[in-house]
């Protein structure tokens, strides 16, 4: 059986997360950029904003190369924001100037790059306290488990819970989700499923080939 359906059908039997209200705007999180300049979230109000916690030593690292792909593509509907973090394997050592420079000189990245911060544990930053906790995402409770995981947030600041938006109704995928499986996904829907979608090709027109 086509590994595509099946994995389609995972996402129409899934129940549905109870929404919530969520207790703060995604919009009013303060972070700084990695030169040091604050970023105005409610500044992509209207666009799909990908937050991934990046790392310069992974071997995910490379995936660099393919959210720069889809920034170049996608930038008029989707924001990708890189979140340099240190906590997994240690593998995000270096200060802002190193991180800068090996985005630039190693796979051309010009995509907006933040402050390093802890995405989780004690310290953790109040936009990864956002994201990971349904009392204040109003969506869903998750936990980052390794570099280069995946957030999506929608037009409007919502967190979405699931990385496709399937249209049960149309039998139809958006063009920047199935952009994102080409990078590979990594939450807690999706630990066991990354084989199968990495096993997945798509060309021009975004049909499985």
């Amino acid at each position: 059986m086509n590994p595509f359906n099946i994995f389609i059908k995972t996402l129409s039997t899934t129940n549905k997360p109870i929404k919530m209200s969520a207790s703060k705007s995604l919009y009013d999180i303060k972070i700084d950029s990695l030169q040091g300049k604050s970023i105005d979230l409610s500044s992509y109000k209207g666009k799909k904003v990908l937050f991934v916690n990046v790392a310069s030593k992974c071997g995910f690292t490379p995936q660099y190369k393919d959210l720069q792909k889809l920034h170049d593509e996608y930038q008029d509907s989707l924001v990708v924001i890189g979140v340099p973090c240190n906590q997994f394997g240690k593998q995000e050592p270096g200060n802002s100037t190193e991180i800068e420079e090996f985005c630039e000189v190693n796979y051309g990245v010009s995509f907006l790059i933040t402050e390093k911060v802890d995405v989780k544990g004690s310290e953790q930053h109040p936009l990864y306290n956002w994201l990971t906790k349904k009392i204040e995402n109003g969506r869903k409770n998750s936990s980052v488990k390794w570099n280069f995981q995946k957030y999506l947030i929608d037009e409007n600041g919502e967190l979405i819970c699931k990385p496709y938006n399937f249209d049960r109704e149309q039998g139809i995928i958006s063009a920047e989700n199935l952009a994102l499986n080409r990078i590979g996904w990594v939450t807690d829907d999706f630990i066991g499923k990354r084989e199968l979608l990495e096993k997945i090709n798509f060309n021009e027109n975004n049909e499985e080939i």
